[in-house]
């Protein structure tokens, strides 16, 4: 489905089913340097089972029109024009990592349309190490490599990967090596230095009164399970749900966990 958003084209995959804004929607956010389509399991069962369905590219990401944008603050705005633009009244918010801080910010900046708010893989304050945003900027390719590695909890899927051909690892590397050739203008380094600055998370987590949910890896070495902990606190309703075996990539790693543990709250929060 396309949008305008700021004069400039902007995309969100609908789940494999055309968008109906009479339907509570369900608002997917990726990660730094990803796109929708870390979201395919679940956005295409939550579009086949009772929502309608925005996973959407942001900015400089996937088919997004546009620079990639420098904050959180300015994402989260971007977000809540896209909302508006597909006239949606009623929205759950699901993020992952970058996309966690994303819905927090836009849901607390326009807290009448957000029924719940999901944080996958989250962590506040969101803090990105000195060499890693170094290498981000000045070495991008071995950046995607570090990354990749740190993201998942293991070399390779235990006992196999979730269906015949697919490569965990493989497919989160080359994802990112696609949004560098699509958009060479720094990405990567983009998003970690807005995740870095990002500061109004425990004032945003504590003006929010919808339920909200961490799923959260419990061998996350990216965002530690315990980073979580300071807006969950903040939080007037919070779950904290922790998957075993798992680290930063957890739709890659735990697909049908995550997507179980989604659509439960989803459904949940709108009752």
């Amino acid at each position: 489905m396309e949008l305008t958003v700021n004069n400039q084209r902007a995309y969100a995959y609908t789940g494999g089913k055309p968008f109906d804004n009479a339907l509570p929607t369900a608002v997917f956010i990726h990660g730094a340097q990803n796109d929708h389509s870390v979201w395919i399991l679940q956005t295409r069962y939550f579009a086949h089972h009772g929502f309608s369905v925005l996973a959407v590219d942001l900015p400089g990401h996937g088919r997004s029109r546009g620079d990639a944008l420098t904050s959180v603050e300015a994402m989260a705005d971007w977000l809540n024009q896209l909302l508006d633009a597909a006239n949606v009244k009623q929205a759950i918010l699901i993020g992952h990592s970058m996309g966690s801080l994303i819905a927090l910010e836009a849901a607390a900046r326009r807290p009448e349309r957000v029924k719940g708010i999901a944080m996958v893989g989250t962590a506040y304050p969101m803090r990105v190490s000195p060499a890693l945003l170094e290498t981000s900027r000045e070495r991008e390719p071995v950046a995607i490599d570090m990354v990749n590695v740190w993201s998942h909890s293991t070399i390779a899927q235990k006992p196999s990967a979730p269906g015949p051909g697919f490569y965990v690892h493989g497919g989160s590397r080359r994802l990112m090596q696609r949004i560098s050739e699509i958009n060479p203008a720094q990405v990567f380094y983009t998003d970690f230095a807005a995740c870095n600055d990002y500061a109004n998370g425990e004032q945003a987590a504590a003006s929010l009164g919808c339920p909200a949910l961490f799923l959260l890896g419990r061998k996350d070495i990216m965002t530690p399970a315990k980073a979580a902990t300071s807006l969950s606190s903040a939080m007037k309703q919070s779950k904290t749900v922790t998957l075993e075996a798992c680290g930063h990539s957890l739709m890659a790693e735990q697909p049908d966990q995550v997507l179980d543990q989604l659509f439960a709250f989803a459904v949940g929060a709108l009752k």
